[in-house]
């Protein structure tokens, strides 16, 4: 994938979370939906899968895990690729 002029290589599942998000951009996605379309499972426990994998694909888009702009994080109800981000991701 490019973001920019730069290539970004994802893993298969960085990819999988990634797309699961902007296929329904500037919607908040809940974990449990992620759960299902990125690991096909409907078990969803205080695990931190998401949250590790997310943690790598914002390093990789250069979205600043602690100010981020492009995936955004919302308490209690899931998360959200903004459609207004500053940059272009294709």
């Amino acid at each position: 994938m490019w973001r920019g002029d730069r290539e970004i290589r994802l893993s298969r599942k960085e990819f999988q979370l990634l797309h699961a998000l902007m296929t329904r951009a500037g919607d908040i996605v809940t974990r449990v939906e992620l759960m299902a379309d990125v690991w096909q499972t409907s078990f969803y426990t205080n695990s931190k899968t998401i949250d590790v994998h997310l943690g790598w694909l914002r390093r990789k888009l250069d979205d600043d895990p602690r100010h981020p702009t492009l995936i955004t994080t919302h308490r209690g109800r899931g998360l959200r690729f903004e459609t207004a981000a500053r940059t272009v991701v294709s």
